[in-house]
Parts: structure tokens; C-alpha cells; sequence
């Protein structure tokens, strides 16, 4: 049974950072591109942020590029998003999610691709 498991979110000021991690288990790690996808609220979920199976590439999209990081290690079977200089227009449930399709360094940026989806982890960006 594939899982993955969100963690590390929570209410924080504008400019502060945080660390989200995305823990799998039931799969071969390896084997997956994974990404971060986010839905603010009354908005649709978008793409944040891919990294490759090997990690050796990524994609951020243009909102968070200057300011989030994704990385992965798979000794741990976990995917991280490093998120700087926080707004209030990141404000979202984010949500991991892993494809299995995407070979070498693709990374895809459409929810349609992935195969497994995380419960999703809240962040809220307030003064």
C-alpha cells in the first residue's frame, strides 16, 4: 500500500521559512519523479515545485523559484520542500505527490500525471 505522508506545516509570519517533508513508503523510491502541488483556498491545485527520479533535475514554477527548493533522499524515501521569504499568497494546503511516468528528468507539471497523492500538510502565511 502506497503512502505518502506530509508533514511540517503550520501558521507562520510573512518573510519566515519553513521546511515541509513528504515521508513514502510501499514504493520503490527510485522510481518516481515527485513533486509538490498546492491549493489555496478558492483556487484550483496548482504545481509547485518537481524534482527528477535521480534527483538530479528540477522545476520550480516562476511564483516560488527565487525562494522554494525541492531535494529528496533516498535513504530516507523523502521529498522536501524548502520554502523561504513566505507570502500570504502561499498560503495553501500543500500536497505531495509522486509519478511514476516520468522517466529520466522529466518532470511533469500536470496533476493528471502523478499516481499517488499525499493527504496534504497546511500552511498559513499571516501577519
Amino acid at each position: 500500500q502506497v503512502q505518502l505522508v506530509e508533514s511540517g506545516g503550520g501558521l507562520v509570519q510573512p518573510g519566515d521559512s519553513l521546511r515541509l517533508s513528504c515521508a513514502a513508503s510501499g514504493l520503490t523510491f527510485g522510481s518516481y519523479a515527485m513533486a509538490w502541488f498546492r491549493q489555496a483556498p478558492g483556487k484550483e491545485r496548482e504545481f509547485v515545485a518537481g524534482i527528477s527520479r535521480s534527483g538530479g533535475s528540477t522545476y520550480s514554477t516562476d511564483s516560488v523559484k527565487a525562494r522554494f527548493t525541492i531535494s529528496r533522499d533516498k535513504a530516507k524515501n523523502t521529498v522536501y520542500l524548502e520554502m523561504n521569504s513566505l507570502n500570504p499568497e502561499d498560503t495553501a494546503v500543500y500536497y505531495c505527490a509522486a509519478d511514476k511516468r516520468a522517466w529520466a528528468s522529466v518532470i511533469h507539471r500536470s496533476e493528471s500525471e502523478y499516481d499517488y497523492w499525499g493527504q496534504g500538510t497546511r500552511v498559513t502565511v499571516s501577519s
